[in-house]
C-alpha cells in the first residue's frame, strides 16, 4: 500500500491512497460480506474508510445510518483503534422517512451539525470523527454559522479534519476565507466525483438546477493547483462499472469525447496487462493533482482488482496520452 497525508496541523492524517467506500455496507451488502471486505482492505494496508449519516436511506425509504452502524459493529468486534481513519458526512440526511436530500435535507445549521455529529459518533462507536464533511450545500443558513459550528467541534476535540462535497468552488472558497478570518479550521478535504471520462456538467437535476456542482471539473482542478494543502477524494472513480460495461455509461457522459478517451484507456490496458479499472485508478493515484480514489465494492474479487492498481506504474508517455485524449 502507498500513503498520502491529508490535512495540515495537528489533525493531519496519513491515509492509504485507495479509500474504501462503505455506502452500501449494512444494507445492500450484508454484514458477513461487509466485514470480509473491511478485513481484507485493512490486511492489505488500507486505512481510509468513507461513509455518511444518510447511507443508505434510499434502499428502504428510511433516513439512513445503516453504514455507520455496521462500521461501528465492525470496529468493536475487531478492536479497531486510531490507525483506521473513518470519514463521514452530514447535511444530506432526510428529516423524515420517505423523503430525500433534495426535498427535505437536515441541512447545515449549527444545531444540525452538533446533533448529527453526535449521532454519527454514537453509531460509529468513537469519541472523535477523524474527518467530517459537509455533504451538500445549504443556502438557507449563513455560511458563518456553518463554519463556526464545524470549528467548535474541532476545538472540542470531537472532530479532527473538515471536508466538503458537492458545493460550488466559490462557496468552498468563501467558507474557507470565513474560517481563516476567524482563526478557525476550514475545509481541507474536497470530495467530488472524478474519473478519466469527463461528463457534461450543464445538465440540471433536482439537486443542481443550473447543472452539476458534484463533478471535479477544470475550476476545481485549478483550485487544487493553487491550494496544494487541499486533497481531492474522488468518488465513483470507476463509474459504477461503466469501464467494463459500456451499457452502464451514464447519460451525461454521452458526448464525442468519451469514445476517444475509452480507446486510449483500452490501448494502455493492453500495453500494461492491467484491467481498464486498474489503469483509471493508477492514473488518479499518480496524478499531478492530489487525488485519492474512493472505490465501492461488493465482492472480494472487485476489491483485489482495485488493490492491485496501487502498484501499477504508468509511464509519462501513457499518462500524457490519457490526459490528451478528447
Amino acid at each position: 500500500m502507498k500513503y498520502r497525508t491529508i490535512g495540515t496541523g495537528p489533525h493531519s492524517r496519513r491515509v492509504s491512497v485507495l479509500a474504501l467506500g462503505a455506502m452500501l455496507f449494512g444494507s445492500v451488502t450484508d454484514e458477513k460480506t461487509s466485514f470480509a471486505l473491511l478485513d481484507r482492505y485493512v490486511e492489505a494496508g488500507g486505512n481510509f474508510i468513507d461513509t455518511s449519516d444518510n447511507y443508505a436511506f434510499w434502499v428502504d425509504g428510511g433516513q439512513g445510518g445503516q453504514s455507520e452502524e455496521l462500521l461501528g459493529r465492525w470496529r468493536r468486534s475487531r478492536g479497531v483503534g486510531d490507525g483506521i481513519v473513518v470519514a463521514t458526512k452530514l447535511g444530506a440526511r432526510p428529516l423524515a422517512p420517505g423523503t430525500s436530500f433534495t426535498d427535505n435535507p437536515e441541512g447545515l445549521s449549527a444545531k444540525v451539525i452538533r446533533e448529527s455529529s453526535e449521532r454519527s459518533r454514537e453509531r460509529l462507536g468513537t469519541e472523535r470523527l477523524d474527518l467530517l464533511y459537509a455533504h451538500i450545500d445549504d443556502h438557507t443558513v449563513p455560511q458563518r454559522e456553518t463554519v463556526e459550528a464545524f470549528g467548535a467541534l474541532v476545538a472540542e476535540g470531537t472532530v479532527g479534519l473538515l471536508g466538503v462535497s458537492n458545493q460550488a468552488v466559490w462557496r468552498v472558497e468563501r467558507a474557507r476565507a470565513l474560517a481563516a478570518a476567524a482563526g478557525l479550521p476550514g475545509y481541507e478535504v474536497l470530495q467530488y466525483q472524478h474519473s478519466l471520462l469527463r461528463p457534461r456538467t450543464d445538465i440540471p437535476d433536482a439537486l443542481f438546477p443550473d447543472g452539476s456542482l458534484g463533478h471535479a471539473g477544470p475550476e476545481l482542478a485549478g483550485y487544487l493547483r493553487a491550494e496544494p494543502a487541499l486533497t481531492l477524494v474522488a468518488y465513483s472513480p470507476l463509474l459504477k462499472g461503466a469501464y467494463t460495461r459500456p451499457d452502464r455509461i451514464p447519460g451525461d457522459y454521452d458526448h464525442p469525447g468519451t469514445p476517444a478517451r475509452l480507446a486510449v484507456l483500452h490501448d494502455i490496458a493492453r500495453e500494461t496487462g492491467a484491467t481498464p479499472n486498474q489503469v483509471v485508478l493508477a492514473w488518479q493515484i499518480g496524478h499531478t493533482l492530489p487525488i485519492l480514489p474512493l472505490t465501492g465494492v461488493s465482492s472480494l474479487a472487485q476489491l483485489e482488482e482495485n488493490l492491485a492498481a496501487v502498484d501499477l506504474e504508468l509511464s509519462a508517455e501513457q499518462r500524457a496520452r490519457l490526459d490528451a485524449a478528447h
